[in-house]
């Protein structure tokens, strides 16, 4: 039986095209131009079984062109996954399995979140560096246990972002010739033609990130777009990106113009669209019978593609039992039982330490024992102390290797972790200084919308950064993660802080944030503070008043912990009982129960918060009658205790600002 090209095209084109008629809102331009790349991508190359979307070794399709999800959720419903008609015919409504842009964990098969343009190409890198890992890791001979690609589809605006550029840049430099890119090149965006600020040549311009390039010139010759991705295919030691030359709403009034991006066709030009390509007007969301056969086939394709991965592995497990256990548990995405069993507890003789430091000395204690732990810096693995010792560096040579050097990119660093992370299997990290957490926002947020398992190292948390100047010390960007929902952000005090911060990055799953210092820090006794056990709740009483009620509770993250204890003294020596609360991260206090909430902080006790940063926020923990020591300007050039003193980060300031909150508070002001 011949398969029913152009029907099963134009059935992707108008199921998408009607779901955003229907919907009155969407992007009916991407589907009815590149609908012919993605049938000959899914429908000749792909490796996938609807009826089980999470198969391991599956090849995973990443629509970086998230305006396009009305064609996405129209492949996924043809080719068989749980997602009924009557999800397209909710498309971008409320409660609906079709959003807007693709979200993952709400619609079976969509991998990652995406819209916000390069995310998708970026977590895409990240995807083929894992798979490339992995296999590296877990293969022997006449055992391929992991074996599949990552495809992506890409528009001009994804190619435009600076986060698609890092990306491919060090995509092309690893080798991954795994990862293949179609490029839906139409030449239009949303203010026309990319001749008004994008005219560089595309082509020349991967091939110089040391991709293999390929053109297809007519985006509707099935054969040839076929014929592009077999050579990419072939090409196993690059990364491949296939240009289709496309026409964004293809077939309608409205083809080759940048009204076709954004908006709905309208009633008559979606009646003239689909006459011209010969599709019947009524009814609405038609899936032809030949058409609807032939996708059906991909079902029974799926399965016995992963019944022969599991026949595999039934041998692997036979031949490499270690080996086969291991990856069963990495792909649970279990930890092992002893991961951190050598972490270790940290004392007084061992300081002062940096926490930077610290979380140095926990990541190589862990990664013997936690052998999917990957990560790397951009470009500052001696600074950030994220070297894991003796497991080599990844590269196109070694893909088992498990340092990543990202190089100064760290935009593409975060998203290509949050990739590894959406991949499975591995327990990924990036790391930077903390003011450049600003280059990785967007990719920050997309950690938190996913709840991907990354986990960012970010180090030179503050002022004291010192020399360096305003530049390089962060302020505001402690409170501007925090105002990340899900995203978990943990600010240790000491060694035992840091400990107990990675052990709640690993063991809670979600993007965690842990932020820390440059600067030499004291430990804490852990016989003499509930530093373990206190840090695992997020907020914790350190240190109690020397009578029943204190006179005042000094609330305090980081370095400024230490702040608080020598504030807490000097209170002490003029008759003033203070209590100390170390509060290193705030999303997982306020996780707490209320009753212990109120026992750490108590009503009808004034607080003051001692922070490094903006006093934006502290309102909501300090209450209407509470003080912040904070910093809302930025910092200078001096040496680092310079700064700190200099901006009211000094014992005295702090002991004199709970004086005056006392003194407001017995006199009724």
């Amino acid at each position: 039986m011949s398969v029913p090209n152009n029907s099963c095209v134009n059935t992707l084109r108008f199921l998408a095209v009607d779901a955003v008629e229907k919907a009155n809102s969407g992007h009916p331009g991407l589907p009815l131009g590149a609908a012919p790349a993605a049938f000959v991508l899914w429908d000749r190359f792909l490796r996938f079984n609807p009826r089980n979307p999470d198969w391991f070794d599956r090849d995973r399709f990443i629509l970086s062109a998230g305006h396009g999800s009305a064609m996405l959720y129209a492949l996924l419903h043809v080719y068989g996954y749980d997602l009924p008609l009557e999800e397209l015919k909710r498309f971008r409504q409320w409660g609906s399995r079709t959003p807007g842009h693709p979200e993952s964990g709400r619609t079976p098969g969509v991998e990652v979140t995406t819209g916000p343009l390069g995310q998708g190409f970026a977590m895409a890198v990240g995807m083929a560096i894992a798979e490339k890992h992995l296999a590296g890791i877990f293969n022997r001979p006449g055992f391929d246990v992991i074996d599949h690609r990552t495809y992506v589809l890409a528009s001009d605006g994804d190619l435009m972002e600076g986060v698609s550029s890092e990306a491919a840049s060090l995509a092309g430099h690893l080798g991954l010739g795994k990862l293949i890119v179609l490029y839906d090149d139409n030449h239009i965006s949303i203010e026309g033609d990319t001749k008004l600020s994008f005219t560089e040549d595309r082509g020349l311009r991967f091939e110089a990130y040391d991709w293999h390039v390929v053109h297809v010139h007519d985006g509707n010759d099935l054969d040839g777009i076929e014929a592009a991705v077999e050579a990419a295919r072939a090409e196993m030691t690059r990364p491949s990106i296939v240009m289709v030359h496309s026409h964004i709403g293809f077939g309608s009034p409205k083809q080759d113009s940048a009204s076709a991006h954004g908006e709905p066709l309208g009633k008559e030009a979606l009646i003239e669209t689909k006459k011209k390509l010969g599709w019947p007007v009524e009814p609405d969301f038609l899936i032809p019978e030949e058409a609807g056969a032939h996708f059906k086939l991909a079902a029974e394709r799926g399965k016995e593609l992963e019944r022969d991965w599991l026949d595999l592995m039934g041998r692997y497990r036979e031949d490499h039992p270690e080996a086969y256990k291991e990856l069963q548990r990495a792909i649970s995405g279990d930890l092992p039982g002893d991961w951190d069993a050598d972490m270790p507890r940290f004392r007084p003789g061992d300081g002062p330490i940096a926490t930077r430091s610290t979380s140095g000395i926990v990541m190589n204690s862990i990664a013997d024992r936690l052998k999917m732990f990957i990560g790397g810096s951009a470009d500052l693995a001696p600074s950030n102390k994220t070297m894991l010792k003796g497991q080599g560096d990844f590269s196109a040579q070694e893909g088992n290797s498990r340092n990543l050097h990202f190089g100064v990119r760290e935009h593409a660093m975060g998203s290509i972790v949050n990739g590894m992370a959406a991949h499975g299997a591995l327990v990924p990290f990036g790391a930077t200084f903390f003011v450049f957490s600003d280059y990785m926002r967007p990719a920050l947020r997309m950690a938190a919308m996913m709840q991907a398992f990354s986990t960012f190292v970010f180090t030179h948390d503050s002022i004291a950064v010192g020399e360096d100047g305003p530049t390089h010390q962060p302020v505001e960007q402690l409170m501007s993660l925090r105002a990340i929902p899900g995203l978990t952000v943990i600010r240790p005090a000491d060694a035992n802080e840091v400990a107990a911060a990675w052990r709640l990055a690993l063991k809670r799953r979600g993007p965690h944030a842990l932020v820390l210092t440059r600067q030499k820090l004291p430990v804490l006794d852990p016989d003499l503070y509930p530093v373990e056990e206190g840090a695992t709740r997020g907020g914790y009483i350190l240190a109690e008043a020397d009578k029943d009620t204190a006179d005042i509770v000094l609330i305090a993250t980081g370095s400024e912990v230490h702040l608080a204890l020598e504030a807490r003294e000097a209170l002490l020596a003029k008759g003033i009982h203070a209590r100390v609360v170390s509060m290193p991260s705030w999303e997982i206090f306020s996780e707490q129960e209320m009753e212990y909430r109120r026992q750490v902080l108590p009503d009808g006790i004034p607080r003051l918060a001692v922070e490094a940063g903006v006093t934006l926020g502290w309102r909501d923990l300090v209450g209407p009658d509470g003080d912040v020591v904070g910093l809302d300007r930025f910092g200078a050039s001096a040496p680092g205790e310079t700064v700190l003193a200099e901006l009211g980060f000094n014992t005295a300031h702090v002991a004199e600002r709970a004086i005056e909150l006392i003194s407001k508070r017995t006199s009724g002001i």
